[in-house]
C-alpha cells in the first residue's frame, strides 16, 4: 500500500512488534494513524533515529516491564526521536501550524505518522536535514541536561567525558565546549580523529592510556559508558567533584546499566564527592536552546549510518553491537 493510500484509509506504515525480543522481532506493518489531540501534532515523520532507551524498550529490561508490560509490550510500535512536517495542529496549539518543519519527541516515532505533544515539538533548524535534526532530541537533552543541570557546569571547568563517540557523547563534547568548559574526551582509537574534530580540547585513547591514571583533576565527569569502578574514577576527581551518571554496559536483562548506576551512587555517597543519575525529559525550552545551538554551529550532529524504514531492524542490531560513532538514524 502506497503512504496516499495509507492516508486515505486512516492506517500508517509503521515498524510494530508483538513480544520483546532481538531486532528480530521487529517487522513493518500497517497500523491505525493517530488522532490528534487538543494539545497534539500531527507530523509526517521524514527521518527518526534510534537510542539505547529503544533498545531496552525492545528488549525488555525486567525492571521497565512494569510500565512497558509484564509479558508482553502494551504498545506495539518503538522509537522515540523524529523529525518531519506538520501535517495538522490540536485546538490548544499555537506555536506550529501546518506545513512547518519541527523535531521532536514521541514513542513510536519509527511511523509515517506521529501525534506529539506540542511541548515536545519545536521548529527544525534550518540549516539541519531531516535526518540531522532526528538525530538530536533524546541524545542532545540527555547532554544539556545532564551537564548543565546536574553537573553545574561552569565557563572554564575542566570536564571529563567518558564515552564521548556515542551518540549522546558527541553531543556532551559539543554542549561542554560551548559553555566554555575545557573538555577532556575518553574514546577509542578508531574515534580519536572525529572526537578531535567535535572540539575536545584534549583526547585520551582508552586502548592505549588509563585516563584514572593522569595527573589531570576534574570537577565534573559526564560518564556516559559506565566502564569504570567509583574508586577508579575518584582518582582524577576533585575533592567536591560531581559524576554525572548516563550510559552504561547493556548490562543483565533484569537491571542493564542500572546495576553500575547503584554502586556508582553507593560509593559517592560515602564521600564529599556525588554522583548523579537522571533520565531526560522533553521540554519546548531546552528544545529550543539545542535549536539555537544547533542553527550557530556551535553543535553538529554526528550521523554514523543511516537506514530505510524497511531496515529498521538492521539499525538496531548494529546500535546493539555498542560501537556506534554518533547516532544511528532511520529515514522514510
Amino acid at each position: 500500500m502506497t503512504a496516499l493510500a495509507a492516508i486515505e484509509t486512516g492506517t500508517m506504515k509503521a515498524v510494530v512488534r508483538d513480544t520483546y525480543g532481538s531486532p528480530d522481532v521487529l517487522a513493518l506493518g500497517e497500523v491505525a494513524k493517530p488522532e490528534l489531540t487538543d494539545d497534539g501534532v500531527l507530523v509526517r515523520v521524514r527521518a527518526a533515529s534510534v537510542n539505547r532507551s529503544d533498545w531496552y524498550t525492545l528488549t525488555g529490561l525486567y525492571l521497565g516491564r512494569a510500565q512497558l508490560g509484564l509479558r508482553r509490550p502494551k504498545s506495539r510500535l518503538v522509537g522515540g526521536d523524529f523529525a518531519g512536517t506538520v501535517e495538522a495542529v490540536g485546538a490548544d496549539v499555537t506555536d506550529v501550524r501546518p506545513g512547518d518543519e519541527v523535531f521532536g519527541g514521541r514513542s513510536g516515532a519509527l511511523a509515517e505518522y506521529v501525534c506529539a505533544r506540542a511541548r515536545s515539538v519545536a521548529l527544525k533548524p534550518e540549516r539541519l536535514t531531516f535526518e540531522e535534526a532526528a538525530a538530536v532530541p533524546v541524545a542532545g537533552l540527555t547532554a544539556l541536561q545532564g551537564l548543565r543541570d546536574k553537573g553545574g557546569i561552569r565557563p572554564g571547568q575542566r570536564v571529563l567525558i567518558n564515552g564521548a563517540s556515542g551518540g549522546v557523547g558527541t553531543f556532551a563534547v559539543q554542549i561542554a565546549k560551548a559553555f566554555g568548559a575545557e573538555v577532556t574526551a575518553v574514546c577509542s582509537t578508531r574515534n580519536v580523529d572525529l572526537v578531535r574534530s567535535l572540539g575536545a580540547d584534549h583526547v585520551v585513547d582508552y586502548t592505549r592510556e588509563d585516563f584514572t591514571r593522569a595527573d589531570a583533576r576534574y570537577a565534573l565527569m559526564f560518564d556516559n559508558a559506565g566502564s569504570r569502578s567509583w574508586s577508579d574514577c575518584k582518582r582524577v576527581l576533585e575533592p567536591r567533584a560531581t559524576v554525572v551518571l548516563v550510559g552504561g554496559q547493556m548490562g543483565n536483562r533484569l537491571l542493564g546499566p542500572l546495576g553500575h548506576v547503584l554502586r556508582m551512587r553507593f560509593a559517592a555517597s560515602l564521600g564529599s564527592r556525588k554522583a548523579v543519575f537522571f533520565v531526560a525529559k522533553f521540554n519546548k525550552p531546552d528544545l529550543d536552546v539545542l535549536r539555537e545551538l544547533l542553527e550557530a554551529g556551535k553543535v553538529t550532529p554526528a550521523i554514523d549510518r543511516r537506514y530505510p524504514l524497511t531496515e529498521t531492524a538492521e539499525a538496531f542490531r548494529y546500535l546493539g553491537e555498542g560501537h556506534a560513532r554518533g547516532k544511528v538514524v532511520v529515514t522514510l
